[in-house]
């Protein structure tokens, strides 16, 4: 195919706009202006030139007044904004946006591109979606068409493509400045959206708010002043607050530091501001917003008439669906671990892109992404009713099908008070109970000091993988930044018959111990027993084996949470499972 009948993939966004192409039969992504996420903000600097993305994002800090963010919000209302003194539609703001990137395509691809596909959100009535063609028009784009963007993240996952798939999906989209969930049906090829729930005004923006806010009343607090008042302070706060969200997604805490966020206070002294922000504080200030996603979740399987478990694949999408407590929630509210292994910033471009590979008639390959095959995670133990202790619990830090490399950190505490060492065994598996997964290596840190009033000490674990499997494991200790690395092969095989085999009569021994354990409910004792000799049979499937050995370990763990009603939920599913065994 010439280059200059390529058709690109724009994802128009609210935060951030990204630009794909077809290339040897794969959805790539193009960098626009160096940027392979071009911010969605356009300026006028003082000589007159026009700016988009990075310059543009800086200029606001300092002259708003010439510089325009998050247009997507007015599209399709008849509604103008300033800029350096002249007035501009909705659709010419972003028409700047897109004309960049058509440029950007034109460099790569060595061509004239006039076609284009542009993504909006399920939500969008019709007349911002001609909005959206009228601002491709101005930008010399011929717009072939406008999809969902629900619809192309499923096209970037492959869902679709295939004629013999019947699959009913549900896409929760959490960008910078809305968020959407969609609930689609492929059937033959046919992409249809069942129904979709939405807030147009709630998204990454907000949490970065949430935080800057925050920080603003401490600071008021402490020297009487407002930084709202100042939009130079203001800014810096809020940009400072996402790079916390950010560095918040992958590690236990964050680092604010703005030096001079004021010159001088009223007596003439320059003001500053040093923080340290911890993950659970951030998500404790930002709980209603994401509550508020799982409110629209609940509302949208209602529409379609569907319940959870309808659902045979949920998609994460947008750069907010990395905080851990997103994920938390969905697991909890769908029963099902979300898929991942496409960047949730790029998914929707990339899908994009493959239906202008298909309008194009071009031959379109999956995605191909490389991806973990199994959770990464250390042993822990916690204290349970009446200070009895529950060792032996995984978890996990690079969770299954994330896209590597990767990076993510999480902080711990000893159970002790005064306790000095710390053994980190390192498995990997998808078993609650670790030492049901596989070791892949363990090391031990000594010499600690307590750093907190109650006499425990408090660690940092990262994981850091690469492409080939090696992972990087590190221990920092909190107070003294003291740290321990060691460097493992995660495995990307599978647990072979006699793997599985040493593990059930691990297993097994292991509820042999249990028999004599008092916490246990009589009927729960009895169940466990049951489960035990079942596992003894030498002829059990190995997967039949697997779902009575997590059962049992999910009824373990409950029984620690003292979580009566979970308890019997798990002692329902192992009863099941025994009944198929037992025919």
């Amino acid at each position: 195919m010439n280059q200059s009948d390529k058709i690109i993939g724009i994802d128009l966004g609210t935060t951030n706009s990204v630009l794909a192409v077809i290339q040897d039969g794969l959805p790539v992504l193009l960098p626009v202006n160096g940027e392979r996420l071009l911010p969605s903000v356009v300026g006028i600097a003082p000589s007159g030139e026009v700016v988009v993305g990075t310059p543009a994002r800086n200029q606001w800090v300092v002259a708003p007044e010439r510089t325009v963010r998050s247009i997507k919000r007015k599209m399709g209302k008849a509604e103008t904004v300033g800029m350096a003194g002249q007035t501009y539609t909705p659709q010419e703001i972003s028409a700047f946006i897109l004309k960049d990137m058509r440029e950007a395509a034109q460099a790569v691809l060595g061509g004239d591109v006039r076609r284009a596909v542009i993504t909006v959100p399920a939500y969008f009535n019709e007349t911002q979606r001609q909005a959206t063609l009228e601002a491709g028009e101005i930008a010399g784009l011929m717009v072939e068409r406008i999809i969902n963007e629900p619809t192309a993240s499923a096209l970037a996952y492959g869902y679709g493509l295939a004629g013999d798939q019947h699959l009913k999906v549900l896409v929760y989209d959490l960008g910078g400045g809305t968020f959407d969930v969609s609930i689609i049906e492929l059937h033959s090829g046919v992409v249809d959206v069942l129904a979709t729930a939405g807030d147009n005004l709630l998204g990454g923006d907000d949490f970065d708010e949430r935080l800057a806010a925050m920080l603003a009343d401490e600071f008021a607090e402490e020297h009487d002043i407002d930084l709202r008042q100042h939009h130079q302070a203001w800014a810096r706060l809020l940009r400072a607050a996402e790079e916390a969200k950010i560095e918040l997604s992958s590690a236990p805490f964050a680092e604010i530091k703005l030096e001079y966020i004021l010159t001088r206070d009223r007596k003439g002294y320059p003001l500053h501001i040093q923080r340290e922000v911890e993950r659970s504080e951030f998500e404790e200030l930002i709980a209603d917003l994401l509550g508020r996603t799982i409110t629209l979740v609940r509302k949208a399987l209602e529409d379609a008439k569907l319940r959870p478990n309808d659902i045979e694949r949920v998609l994460l999408v947008g750069g907010s669906t990395r905080i851990p407590a997103v994920w938390e929630l969905i697991v909890a509210q769908m029963g099902q671990e979300p898929h991942i292994e496409i960047d949730p910033d790029a998914a929707v471009a990339l899908g994009a892109a493959v239906q202008a590979g298909i309008i194009a008639g071009e031959e379109i390959d999956a995605i191909l992404v490389d991806v973990t095959p199994y959770s990464l995670g250390i042993e822990t133990a916690q204290v349970g009713y009446g200070g009895r202790l529950y060792a032996d619990l995984f978890t996990p830090l690079v969770r299954r099908n994330t896209t590597v490399p990767v990076q993510k950190s999480q902080m711990f505490t000893t159970i002790v008070p005064g306790q000095e060492q710390i053994r980190i065994n390192v498995y990997q598996g998808e078993n609650p109970t670790a030492s049901q997964n596989v070791l892949l290596g363990d090391f031990m840190i000594e010499g600690l000091k307590p750093n907190r009033a109650d006499g425990l000490s408090e660690v940092t674990v990262n994981f850091q993988l690469d492409v080939n499997g090696i992972l990087d494991v590190t221990v920092v200790e909190r107070q003294s930044g003291k740290r321990v690395s060691e460097q493992l092969k995660a495995s990307r095989q599978r647990l072979s018959p006699d793997d599985i085999a040493r593990s059930q009569a691990k297993l097994a021994a292991a509820y042999t111990e249990m028999e004599a354990d008092e916490t246990f409910d009589p009927g729960v004792a009895a169940l466990l027993d049951r489960a035990r000799k079942t596992l003894e049979q030498p002829d059990l499937s190995a997967g039949l084996a697997d779902d009575i050995a997590g059962a049992v370990a999910n009824i373990r763990h409950a029984v620690a949470e003292e979580d009566d009603a979970q308890v019997e939920a798990y002692c329902d599913e192992l009863i099941d499972l025994l009944m198929e065994v037992e025919g």
